[in-house]
């Protein structure tokens, strides 16, 4: 099928550096759509999400390997799963939203690339 799927298991073993290698070269220079699940975070960071997922990752990690995408041809971007209802306390809207600003910022870099 042309995926690469990185567990849990594998990103603990590679760390965060040989996952986003891995990334960039599977990635190349094709335009790509990024795209983060909530619930690929650790339910600690993100409680509000209809699919927790116990032993994900840590905000950090999400915010490295998001900042590790500048330089590819990234035409867009998205974070999906927040569901505020199931976190009166806010901190999945919170995290979602910095992970959004983080695809932001990596996407207008793109943009600009392409532009100059």
């Amino acid at each position: 099928m042309g995926m690469r799927i990185i567990t849990m298991d594998d990103f603990e073993e590679m760390g965060r550096k040989k996952v986003i290698e891995e990334t960039r070269k599977v990635v190349g220079d094709l335009p790509t759509y990024v795209t983060f699940d909530i619930d690929g975070l650790d339910p600690v960071f993100c409680p509000g999400t209809g699919a927790p997922e116990p032993g994900g990752l840590s905000m950090r990690d999400a915010q490295v390997v998001i900042r590790g995408l500048q330089g590819l041809n990234l035409i867009g971007g998205d974070v999906c799963e927040v569901s505020p209802p199931l976190d009166p306390q806010g901190h999945t809207a919170l995290n979602g939203a910095n992970l959004m600003f983080e695809i932001l910022c990596v996407v207008a870099d793109s943009l600009a690339r392409r532009r100059n």
